[in-house]
């Protein structure tokens, strides 16, 4: 035998060794790792699930040991008011194949030599809860996916949901199928996803016998998150969608969107969150008119955590029978807290708004051929002396900062207005040309009239600034009292007026 050959043969025996080895150690430290994992996906399912009428557990059912490879079964197990009076305890069975390490053969053929744990190679099961699901993906297992685990207990891998056709006498849904990728580090301190859906389209029947339709094309979904010391996750999150389709209504109105976007990102300094979500939306269509596009920034800062995790946890707590009672179909119960609630309540606010937490509509605005309207809002709040105040009084010492703007196109008015018309039924271009100018010419006169706002250019213009007692409304300064008397007082006059 030749030197190379000797090498390769070498080379192929210390892998099967290594491998042997190493796949009846992972055999023997399996059911721990994945107990483990079970219990950490519980974990998070109760959070998730938390102010909901209902809940979701998952647990190991069998698990079928061998030296090279387990088949362990799990049970996904829902109960409560939400999943609906059909099926009030569905559960969706699993079975999972798992290849040991340290070099699964899986890998091996995919040319993937570095050493995992495990591979495993998982899909749903049919019973009474799936039936219906596996029937509307031609009888295979519409969910499967790989997974391996990593010797430092870290994750990754992928998930996909076949395509699926379904259709009964009220509703249809034709899904492409989705194809989702995850990397977790041990104990999913931090995770990735980023995933793609061609397309989904679904058609109902409302209450009253009204058709609906939704068509959505292009979906892109994309994460990078940490869990916090708060142990929940921080970090950004991304939603695309190309084109989306909306039918409803008795006229069988027709709304269609192009280029959503949804970015959203939060942070944590010391026990403070800080959060941002930005939306646009690149055209907007009503019955085949072009009506614009759209976006809208939101965000906000200095939250104190520990006091909103305690509001937060007392208002699902609260809003649980609620819920129940909905699903129901019962009268919803009163809401009602307890003095120890009411003191808990009152604590976490103060902490709340000793921290001067910010809230900020950075930008929401509607733009069309002809012009562009636009608000902004920033409002800084602070904690009072007391919460027994009188509610002027409150107020100002609650509201350190308010500063809002607003900006409303003439044009951009007009447009709107010729949209309507059109969709209207007029045809005739002076007709709606006139229509269009009118509306745009009563709105700004209804607003200079009643002194809420002024004219600049072919913009009109309302600015609101509060801070230290005193308000700045378009240009003039008044006490707070004053402006609420100013604004009260013209509010009425145009109520009468109409």
């Amino acid at each position: 035998m030749n030197k190379p050959a000797v090498v390769l043969l070498s080379f192929v025996v210390a892998v099967g060794v290594v491998s042997a080895g190493g796949a009846w150690y992972t055999g023997k430290q399996l059911e721990p790792v994945l107990q483990t994992a079970i219990q950490n996906a519980n974990k998070e399912l109760q959070t998730s699930m938390a102010g909901v009428d209902g809940k979701v557990s998952l647990e190991l059912v069998s698990l079928d040991r061998g030296v090279f490879s387990s088949t362990a079964h799990y049970r996904l197990k829902a109960q409560g008011a939400v999943f609906g009076e059909d099926n009030p305890n569905p559960e969706l069975l699993f079975v999972d194949h798992i290849e040991h390490g340290p070099l699964p053969f899986s890998r091996l053929v995919t040319l993937k030599w570095l050493p995992v744990m495990a591979t495993s190679h998982f899909e749903l099961e049919k019973n009474p809860t799936s039936e219906k699901w596996f029937a509307a993906a031609k009888d295979v297992s519409p969910l499967k996916g790989v997974t391996n685990i990593g010797y430092t207990r870290s994750v990754n891998g992928n998930v996909e949901l076949l395509p699926l056709e379904f259709k009964d006498d009220k509703s249809s849904a034709s899904f492409s199928g989705l194809n989702l990728n995850f990397d977790s580090t041990a104990e999913g301190k931090k995770v990735k996803l980023d995933g793609y859906m061609n397309s989904l389209k679904v058609t109902a029947v409302d209450g009253d016998g009204t058709p609906l339709a939704a068509d959505l094309a292009g979906l892109t979904v994309a994460s990078n998150l940490e869990k916090s010391t708060f142990d929940f996750y921080t970090g950004q999150n991304t939603v695309e969608l190309t084109d989306a389709k909306f039918t409803f209504g008795p006229q069988q109105s027709v709304l269609t969107l192009k280029g959503f976007e949804q970015k959203d990102s939060s942070n944590i300094k010391d026990n403070n969150l800080a959060g941002r979500v930005d939306y646009k939306i690149d055209e907007i269509g009503y019955q085949g008119k072009a009506v614009g596009s759209a976006a809208m920034a939101v965000s906000m800062k200095d939250v104190d955590i520990p006091s909103m995790v305690v509001l937060t946890k007392l208002y699902q707590e609260k809003m649980q029978p609620v819920q129940a009672a909905a699903a129901a179909g019962e009268p919803a119960p009163e809401l009602q807290l307890t003095e120890a609630e009411q003191a808990l309540a009152e604590a976490n606010v103060n902490q709340l708004l000793a921290a001067k937490p910010q809230v900020a509509v950075e930008n929401l605005s509607l733009k069309t051929t002809h012009g562009e309207s636009k608000f902004n809002l920033v409002l800084d709040l602070a904690k009072p002396v007391s919460m027994e105040l009188p509610p002027v009084e409150l107020g100002k010492q609650m509201v350190s900062l308010l500063d809002a703007n607003l900006t409303l196109s003439k044009p951009m008015i007009a447009d709107v207005a010729a949209l309507q018309a059109q969709l209207g039924g007029v045809t005739d271009p002076k007709a709606i040309e006139q229509q269009a100018q009118m509306a745009s010419q009563m709105i700004s006169g209804m607003a200079v009239g009643s002194q809420l706002a002024t004219v600049v250019g072919t913009d009109v213009v309302s600015k609101l600034h509060y801070a230290n007692n005193e308000v700045t409304f378009n240009g003039q300064k008044m006490s707070v009292e004053q402006f609420i008397g100013f604004v009260m007082g013209k509010v009425g006059a145009v109520s009468r007026a109409q």
